[in-house]
C-alpha cells in the first residue's frame, strides 16, 4: 500500500507543479526537468505495483479496475514522455491527478474477476495495440477539453490566468490531431488483428464490444475525413472527438462494468 501512496503523491507533486509553472510562468518556476523525472518516477512505482496486482500466477488479471489502472498507466507514461517534445504540460495537470485517484480506486476496490490465464497465438498484438489506442486517444479527448475551455474563454474575452500561459488555439488543434490520427491507426491495427485472431467477433461476450469499437474508428475516421476534405475545426472536431471516444468506452469499459461490477461474472 506504501508504493501506491508514493506514486499518487509524485503524481500528484508533478500535476501541481506543472499547474504553478502555468500560472506563475517558466520563468518562475524553472524546474521542467525534475517535475518531468518526478513524474515518471510515479509512473513506475505505479506501474510496479499494478504488475504485482494483474500477475495471478495463472494468468494476467485484466478486470475493470486493473484495466483502468493501465489505461491510466499509460497515458500518464505517453503524455510525460510526449512533454519531452511537444508542449503537453497542460494536459498533465489534468491527466496526473486522474491517474492518481483510479490508482487508488483500484488499490482499494480491486477485484480478482476475469484472469486471462493465456493469449492464443497473435492475440498479444490486438490487447496491446487496443489499449494503447484507448490511452492514446483518452489523452485527446483531454486535449479536446482544454482546447474547449480555452476556445470558450477566448470567446468570452478572458485571457488571463493558465490561458495566457496555453500554446495558441492553432497549436492546440494542431496537437489535437496529430493524437486523433494515431490513435486511429493504433484502433484500426487493433480491429484488424481481432479481425484474424478472434474466432468470432460477434460471439455474445464481444458483440457490444465490436459493435461500438467500430462505431468508434467510424466516427474518427469522418473526423479525420472532414478535417482533411472540408477543413473540420474548432467546436465541430471537438464535438466529433469526444463522440467518437464515447463509442470507444462503451466498447473497451461498457461491457466489463455490466458483467463484473454489476452482473458479478468473470
Amino acid at each position: 500500500m506504501i508504493p501506491t501512496f508514493l506514486s499518487t503523491a509524485l503524481y500528484l507533486l508533478t500535476a501541481a507543479g506543472f499547474a504553478w509553472r502555468l500560472a506563475a510562468g517558466p520563468e518562475h518556476v524553472p524546474w521542467r526537468t525534475a517535475l518531468l523525472a518526478t513524474g515518471g518516477v510515479g509512473v513506475v512505482v505505479h506501474t510496479a505495483v499494478l504488475w504485482g496486482q494483474m500477475d495471478t500466477g495463472a494468468g494476467l488479471n485484466l478486470g475493470f479496475f486493473n484495466a483502468a489502472s493501465l489505461v491510466a498507466a499509460l497515458m500518464a507514461l505517453i503524455v510525460i514522455l510526449g512533454a519531452l517534445q511537444r508542449p503537453v504540460e497542460n494536459l498533465m495537470v489534468f491527466i496526473l491527478p486522474v491517474a492518481a485517484v483510479i490508482e487508488l480506486i483500484n488499490q482499494f476496490l480491486g477485484t480478482g474477476v476475469a484472469p486471462i490465464t493465456r493469449f492464443p497465438g497473435g492475440l498479444e498484438v490486438h490487447v496491446i495495440t487496443s489499449i494503447i489506442a484507448f490511452a492514446v486517444l483518452s489523452i485527446a479527448v483531454v486535449q479536446a477539453l482544454v482546447l474547449a475551455w480555452q476556445d470558450r474563454r477566448l470567446r468570452h474575452r478572458h485571457p488571463g490566468g493558465i490561458i495566457r500561459a496555453l500554446p495558441p488555439l492553432q497549436e492546440m488543434e494542431h496537437l489535437l490531431f496529430q493524437m486523433i490520427r494515431l490513435g486511429f491507426v493504433l484502433l484500426t491495427l487493433a480491429l484488424i488483428t481481432g479481425t484474424f485472431y478472434l474466432e468470432d467477433l460477434f460471439a455474445q461476450h464481444l458483440a457490444h464490444k465490436t459493435v461500438f469499437s467500430v462505431a468508434a474508428w467510424a466516427i474518427f475516421a469522418l473526423l479525420l475525413f472532414g478535417r482533411w476534405r472540408y477543413g473540420w475545426r474548432g467546436r465541430t472536431a471537438i464535438r466529433w472527438t469526444l463522440g467518437g471516444f464515447a463509442a470507444l468506452l462503451l466498447a473497451y469499459f461498457g461491457t466489463k462494468l455490466v458483467l463484473e461490477l454489476i452482473l458479478g461474472r468473470g
